[in-house]
């Protein structure tokens, strides 16, 4: 039975691949911030093929007992889903600086060091690291500074990791999905790092996680290294690097009211 370690499972995406990859035959081992909402989703699944440990992503002792969880219950790792995130929306100038840190911690630093710490079980399995980026590391999006840098880190390291790991049988496939309809935004974080007050604004047409979940899972099955799921969203970052202030203006007009 081939097990897959998932970052924010309790809702939105990670609970669509929760879903599905239980579907799929495997052992799930689930994590979330939300305990409550972790221990109703396991509840559900009503398998003893699911484990589950609740805590933040970017504490290292969280991290390290999870490894340790997938030794002790399951004796393996397959697949390691760092979906766990957060973002927020407020322009950049009037932003706490704390709110780019935890963006930051969440977004990059945790499944940086999460994907290094599970590397030894990945070798062993010849396994396969799954990192839910987003079109925003492509492209800018205003409102968005912190979440833009956070998931062009998260890309950029993991690009690089790809072609040092390869030798050891470990996969990396990254994923660019633009606007979901998840959780992530109904918490993204405003100026002063409590909940944001205004409605977001957004790119292309707005998906559903359950959709995304299987994109992703096929995508996986197929071998494939990077998964652009929305064309639309694609053919935005194409735009802002061949027509850059074309590409600001159009992005001005539509998240004007997010810049107050």
């Amino acid at each position: 039975m081939h097990i897959a370690l998932i970052t924010g499972a309790a809702s939105g995406l990670g609970w669509e691949l929760a879903r599905h990859y239980h579907a799929q035959g495997y052992g799930l081992l689930l994590t979330d911030y939300n305990a409550r909402g972790l221990t109703e989703r396991v509840a559900s699944l009503a398998s003893e093929r699911v484990d589950s440990l609740a805590g933040d992503i970017t504490d290292s002792l969280l991290q390290q007992q999870l490894l340790l969880r997938c030794r002790e219950r399951f004796g393996r790792l397959d697949v390691l889903i760092n979906n766990a995130g957060i973002t927020h929306r407020s322009p950049t100038t009037e932003t706490d600086p704390a709110v780019f840190r935890r963006v930051m911690a969440v977004d990059y630093q945790a499944p940086v060091e999460l994907s290094l710490s599970a590397l030894p079980l990945l070798k062993q399995s010849r396994g396969q690291i799954i990192c839910i980026g987003s079109m925003a590391g492509w492209m800018p999006v205003l409102g968005r500074a912190g979440y833009c840098a956070a998931k062009s880190a998260m890309g950029q390291f993991f690009e690089v990791l790809r072609g040092e790991i390869a030798r050891d049988g470990v996969r990396t496939l990254l994923v660019y999905p633009s606007f979901l309809d998840t959780p992530i935004e109904q918490n993204a974080l405003g100026a002063d790092g409590k909940p944001a007050q205004h409605a977001r604004s957004t790119v292309g047409q707005v998906r559903g996680a359950d959709w995304m979940a299987q994109q992703i899972f096929t995508a996986q099955e197929q071998g494939a290294e990077r998964l652009f799921p929305d064309r639309g969203s694609w053919l935005a970052s194409l735009l802002w690097r061949i027509a850059p202030r074309l590409y600001y203006r159009k992005m001005s007009q539509r998240f004007a009211a997010e810049m107050g």
